[in-house]
């Protein structure tokens, strides 16, 4: 079974939980940016992660998440600012989904991500401010080895990884 991980990663938060999916996937796999990202047809198991922008997958994300149209088994996971159960992260989730149009999505997972300062700065000299600067701050730290355990709970979940070892799982990650 050929594997791919892709992701797109402004911060190094995408990039940290996507090297976390690849580490725990077995067998035939690649990891790739998404703006290198082989053409997702020739894969069985496509998972792909992306950064919020203007609450939906980052620009090039979109593209990539067009072309996984006919995968057989799509995880979509996301890193963002904003706090994981707001309506905002949820809107961004669906339009991914709604993006990969027909595709066996048999996963999802989102978790906080550390926004860059330079990011903050913008965010709060916009009018008006984006919904999810008031969360920024809980972002800190993020993803921390909480997130990488449950990134991995989720892909076993979705029957991607084999079950985590019971006591030593979550030193794994620390």
């Amino acid at each position: 079974m050929k594997q791919l991980v892709v992701y797109s990663s402004q911060g190094g938060n995408t990039k940290k939980l996507a090297e976390t999916a690849f580490s725990r996937l077995s067998g035939d796999k690649d990891i790739s940016p998404v703006t290198d990202a082989p053409d997702p047809s020739g894969f069985d198991v496509v998972v792909i992660g992306f950064w919020y922008q203007g609450g939906q997958p980052d620009p090039a994300s979109q593209e990539y998440l067009k072309k996984c149209n006919n995968v057989g088994k799509l995880f979509i996971f996301a890193s963002h600012g904003a706090a994981t159960e707001s309506d905002y992260v949820k809107m961004g989730m669906n339009k991914a989904r709604e993006l990969a149009g027909t595709a066996n999505i048999v996963g999802t997972f989102s978790c906080q991500g550390e926004v860059p300062e330079n990011i903050l700065e913008a965010a709060a000299n916009k009018d008006p401010q984006p919904p999810w600067l008031k969360d920024a701050d809980a972002a800190k730290g993020h993803p921390d080895a909480n997130d990488l355990y449950n990134l991995s709970d989720a892909l076993e979940k979705a029957g991607l990884v084999d079950s985590p070892k019971p006591t030593d799982e979550k030193r794994m990650f620390s």
